[in-house]
């Protein structure tokens, strides 16, 4: 493969490093979005399967997918209504209540975990050496200081790959679809 010359200017050196993200996350919510299509659910689903990986609070489900309670709310109602998923309160707080996949939605989670593995980018692109550097690159990225006086948002830390760019990009790409189909609006952020 064909190295591209690097650019000398730092400033031009970022903004290209900027391009090329963008593009590369408009391409994996293509993918989330074509997948989510082909299995007749809607693009938000994908992201909430993918938080769910134990019985979650549903104030933790907020917090993973970056949304105020009246999404996740919305969002639990869909996943019930097609059985993937169900409330139960919290054996030591009647008040908490969790959110549990069901067999169905565990089989669908499944699926869609499989496919978006096999349909990713660096799954199709990079071999297993250029994949470790990638996910090394990543994390690091993840742990590194935000700009002065500007906080990190709960919950943001290293994490998996796949989990990083879920988060990052699905939260956008549904936002028109949930504000259609539930009437909600995500948080900010």
């Amino acid at each position: 493969m064909p190295v591209e010359s690097e650019p000398t200017d730092s400033g031009q050196f970022n903004a290209e490093i900027q391009e090329c993200v963008a593009e590369l996350t408009g391409r994996i919510i293509g993918q989330v979005d074509r997948i989510a299509q082909r299995l007749a659910v809607p693009a938000i689903f994908i992201k909430a399967l993918h938080v769910l990986d134990a019985p979650v609070a549903m104030k933790e489900m907020g917090r993973r997918m970056h949304c105020d309670p009246s999404f996740v709310t919305a969002v639990a109602d869909m996943l019930e209504k097609r059985g993937l998923a169900r409330r139960a309160a919290h054996p030591g707080d009647r008040r908490v209540k969790h959110l549990i996949l069901t067999g169905e939605g565990c089989e669908l989670k499944q699926r869609l975990e499989a496919e978006l593995s096999a349909r990713m980018p660096w799954s199709t692109g990079l071999d297993d050496t250029e994949r470790a550097q990638l996910l090394a690159l990543i994390r690091k990225m993840l742990r590194a200081s935000p700009p002065a006086g500007e906080a990190v948002p709960d919950g943001d830390g290293p994490g998996d790959l796949a989990a990083s760019l879920m988060a990052a990009g699905l939260a956008s790409a549904a936002d028109g679809e949930v504000e259609t189909s539930l009437g909600a609006t995500p948080a900010a952020g």
